[in-house]
């Protein structure tokens, strides 16, 4: 009976090892098919993060400070300056476009991008009206005027009225609060997308 007993008890756990590691295999499966199929237009860890939604995002301090990097909450939240001449894109010339680190939204063209030797990354032109807000900033005894993300009003940096034509304008970008992404990818994900809708 005892032996009878052992046998059936070691048939079970094998059969529960055996449909552990399957459910588990089946999980690992299902976490690789839908890392395959998730598109670059999306962050992993930062929900709000798109670059194909335009609608405003609206979260508190407390959830920015939970999806953000330190250093780009340090800029968009808390209106933070990185050093001068360390941003990866200061000196960058691939052809793209630049989005919000915080959100996704599109910011600029790559072929708006200048060399105006501040140490920022400079623009001439936002990518489109919307994509960037305007407001007044008289800290540090300056009158200037900030230019925030449009979606999730990310303090990106300052707008001067010292840049090359056609604009005359000079955006000086933190580049800490940019992703870029090359025109060949760009151009790949939005024929993904069409095949998807």
């Amino acid at each position: 009976m005892k032996k009878l007993i052992l046998l059936l008890m070691g048939f079970q756990l094998t059969f529960v090892s055996c449909q552990s590691q399957s459910t588990s295999t089946q999980q690992k499966e299902k976490k690789v098919m839908s890392e395959e199929k998730k598109p670059a237009l999306i962050k992993e860890g930062n929900p709000v993060y798109s670059k194909t939604d335009t609608g405003k995002v609206a979260i508190s301090e407390d959830e920015w400070k939970k999806i953000l990097p330190s250093d780009v909450y340090y800029v968009a939240r808390q209106k933070g300056t990185e050093r001068p001449w360390t941003s990866k894109f200061e000196k960058f010339d691939e052809v793209g476009t630049y989005y919000c680190a915080a959100c996704g939204n599109a910011l600029f063209k790559s072929d708006t991008k200048f060399e105006s030797g501040c140490g920022w990354p400079s623009f001439y032109q936002p990518i489109s009206k919307s994509s960037i807000i305007y407001t007044p900033d008289n800290t540090h005894g300056m009158e200037r005027t900030e230019v925030q993300c449009g979606r999730c009003k990310a303090h990106l940096g300052h707008v001067f009225e010292d840049g090359p034509p056609p604009t005359g304008l000079r955006y000086c970008i933190n580049g800490v609060i940019l992703d870029f992404e090359k025109a060949k990818d760009a151009e790949k994900n939005y024929k993904e997308k069409k095949k998807e809708e």
